[in-house]
């Protein structure tokens, strides 16, 4: 269950350099390329002659040429040219709106004709020079409403990440959870703590003393359709926590773009946005490998609760005080869905 009419990252921009792409989002089977001005466009992934997937052919000079017998597609879902064939009766094929912004190529799965360029999700960081961003992507077999779960409850990090970026105090200091609009934030402030593991290398790497007291800071923010960008960082103790002048503290946004793939699999777009030492492509590096292990901890957990959750789909799930964020998130999302197949929305 997952809405259709949004903005989802369908790749990394390099990704369809060179060579089309196929991909699925939000079960639509899309073949991603480069037209002839270098804009991506997205086609359905069928070639119309004999209903092979256009993504195992090849571009040239802006025109997607199927891979099975050479059939021509245009950016906008028509057949342009086929050796030997007339081609002008062809069937066009479903095209999907799609932006390039931020780094990342979008795509709007949906109704073409709702697809507003100002749906997008505001990543003003991705466009600011002070700042850089590091990070990756994997392949996950989960729900994509287990991984909003999972983001938006950090309690986690204390037993799925203890030698990274777990500590006592997520369980010992209470979360707080608001929504502003369709934005839900959770937040948890510990102050007077241990920088654990991942955040003594950043503030290393920022050239502060790992071994100082600190005042950490988590703000889980909920973007919908599938978006948590979450404010994280650790500032010495007494300094102001997340208002600390920058020379006191070390912090950065968490990126987490989900894109549905079917009901039980991901896309998930990951990275962090820093605004210090964003020159330092070393440190960049650094954080990325360390932050992709991280990830890597939470993968093989969700994977396995998806096992569990597709193996007895009729037993129910206890919600929390901690579940609260990914609670409202799920509201929101099943509001949505609901909006767009004509449902009658719960009170």
């Amino acid at each position: 269950m997952y809405p259709k009419n949004a903005w989802y990252v369908a790749c990394a921009p390099g990704e369809i350099d060179e060579k089309p792409l196929g991909r699925t989002v939000c079960g639509e089977r899309i073949v991603f390329f480069r037209g002839p001005d270098g804009k991506a466009a997205g086609l359905e992934d069928w070639c119309p002659h004999r209903g092979a997937p256009l993504s195992l052919g090849r571009v040239v000079e802006g025109k997607l040429v199927c891979g099975y017998h050479g059939l021509e597609m245009g950016c906008d879902g028509k057949t342009v040219a086929m050796p030997g064939q007339r081609v002008r009766g062809f069937p066009a094929l479903a095209s999907y709106p799609v932006i390039e912004r931020y780094g990342f190529v979008w795509v709007w799965p949906g109704e073409a004709a709702k697809a507003d360029p100002a749906l997008l999700p505001k990543l003003a960081w991705a466009e600011d020079p002070a700042w850089t961003f590091g990070g990756g992507m994997f392949h996950v077999q989960c729900d994509y409403r287990l991984m909003i779960d999972n983001l938006m409850d950090l309690t986690h990090e204390k037993y799925v990440h203890a030698t990274s970026i777990g500590q006592q105090e997520l369980d010992e200091v209470p979360a707080y959870t608001t929504s502003e609009g369709d934005v839900v934030i959770t937040r948890r402030e510990m102050s007077g703590v241990k920088a654990p593991p991942f955040w003594q290398a950043a503030m290393r790497g920022n050239g502060l003393d790992p071994e100082q007291t600190v005042d950490r800071w988590q703000r889980c923010r909920f973007v919908p359709p599938s978006s948590v960008l979450i404010d994280v960082g650790v500032a010495l103790a007494g300094q102001g926590g997340f208002d600390a002048p920058a020379a006191v503290k070390t912090s950065g946004i968490v990126v987490d773009l989900i894109t549905p793939e079917t009901e039980t699999s991901i896309w998930y777009f990951w990275g962090l946005a820093r605004n210090f030492r964003p020159e330092d492509k070393a440190l960049t590096a650094s954080i990325r490998e360390a932050q992709g292990k991280v990830f890597t901890e939470d993968l093989e957990m969700l994977e396995s609760q998806q096992r569990n959750l597709s193996a007895q789909p009729e037993r129910k799930l206890l919600s929390l005080n901690t579940d609260l964020g990914g609670v409202q998130a799920r509201r929101i999302v099943e509001r949505l869905v609901a909006q767009e197949q004509g449902q009658a929305v719960a009170a």
